[in-house]
């Protein structure tokens, strides 16, 4: 295996980790930055009101975008998987 081909599969895989955990880590955000918000106006500050929200939001993105995350990952590691052969020989 060419160090080429060992910076292709690493680069490959960084994208598929910044492809698959994009919608969980953007609906966190997003959740924390309105509780946050919510927050500010409302002069409330407690730090563990943001945790719930954040949770459901995740949970939420995760029922919603699991089937895709998880068949984007199956794929990519067929591949990977059916790639060695070639790699080897």
């Amino acid at each position: 295996m060419t160090p080429e081909a060992v910076l292709t599969l690493g680069r490959e895989a960084m994208q598929m980790l910044v492809t698959v955990c994009a919608p969980v880590l953007l609906a966190a955000l997003a959740v924390g930055l309105l509780v946050s918000l919510l927050q500010a106006v409302t002069q409330v500050n407690e730090a563990t009101l943001s945790f719930l929200p954040k949770l459901l939001a995740v949970l939420a993105t995760l029922a919603i975008a699991g089937p895709w995350m998880a068949s984007m990952l199956v794929d990519w590691i067929r591949q990977v998987l059916s790639s060695i052969p070639a790699a080897v020989g």
